[in-house]
């Protein structure tokens, strides 16, 4: 793609799953590409293999860092460190608010860090790795859902804010994908996610298309589309839909 021949790309939660697919892929079409994740050993053989740079440190304060390493311009932001925090309404505090910092915060302060220069030259690219849970949502799993949203809601804000100024947003929104965090959602992951998992690396095509098509939505799996519309036709019926598989998963002993 023209458009990352050449550009400096940023990937945050790059040890392994979508970030690593995502570094690969940029990599691959040209791109220069920092990758970021809190734990250097899980991001240092990346950046070797593909031949950027390793960023470790908080996802939501490494814009300097990276366009330090990139030589001053950060194209491409790919916000997608995330936790995936399950629990119900009675979750700790402590989960609520990691997953809201992680989920949603770090996007937000990425962002504060990136406007200025984009918007100064009328070009930028944010890449918000969100879930199909946050489109719908994710049994067993309130703290993500409702932080998935407001990842989403963020995305969308951006976008309608700042597109005319050349800003493009992107919200990739996957169901069940084989990474580690598939493994923590752990029972309900097992029901929900599992049996249309795919792998990290369909992702990056869905998310390569979507950028190809200058799209919004990137939908890893095309039946999120469908869910999402009967979400929003007819509210009560879908949630009588979720609420079975809820009751399926409390009778399989969650």
């Amino acid at each position: 793609m023209s458009t990352v021949q050449g550009a400096g790309v940023v990937v945050t939660g790059a040890g392994g799953g979508i970030g690593a697919a995502l570094a690969r892929r940029f990599a691959a079409e040209g791109a220069r590409v920092v990758v970021n994740d809190l734990d250097e050993a899980r991001i240092k053989p990346l950046a070797e293999e593909i031949g950027g740079s390793a960023v470790t440190g908080d996802a939501s304060q490494i814009v300097d860092a990276a366009r330090d390493a990139l030589d001053g311009t950060v194209d491409i932001y790919c916000a997608n460190a995330g936790l995936a925090s399950p629990g119900d309404v009675f979750a700790d505090e402590e989960v609520w608010a990691a997953a809201w910092d992680v989920n949603v915060m770090a996007h937000v302060r990425a962002a504060r860090a990136l406007l200025p220069d984009w918007l100064e030259r009328g070009s930028g690219r944010f890449v918000s790795t969100a879930s199909a849970a946050g489109l719908l949502t994710m049994i067993g799993a309130a703290p993500y859902s409702v932080s998935k949203h407001g990842a989403v809601a963020f995305a969308e804000w951006l976008s309608l804010t700042y597109r005319h100024r050349g800003i493009k947003v992107h919200a990739i929104c996957p169901q069940g994908v084989r990474t580690d965090m598939l493994t923590a959602a752990g029972s309900a992951g097992e029901l929900v996610l599992a049996p249309s998992a795919i792998e990290p690396e369909a992702v990056a095509d869905a998310l390569f298309d979507a950028m190809a098509e200058d799209r919004f939505l990137v939908l890893p799996h095309p039946e999120v589309a469908g869910f999402y519309r009967a979400r929003t036709k007819d509210t009560d019926h879908w949630l009588g839909n979720m609420n079975h598989l809820q009751r399926k998963w409390e009778e399989t002993g969650a």
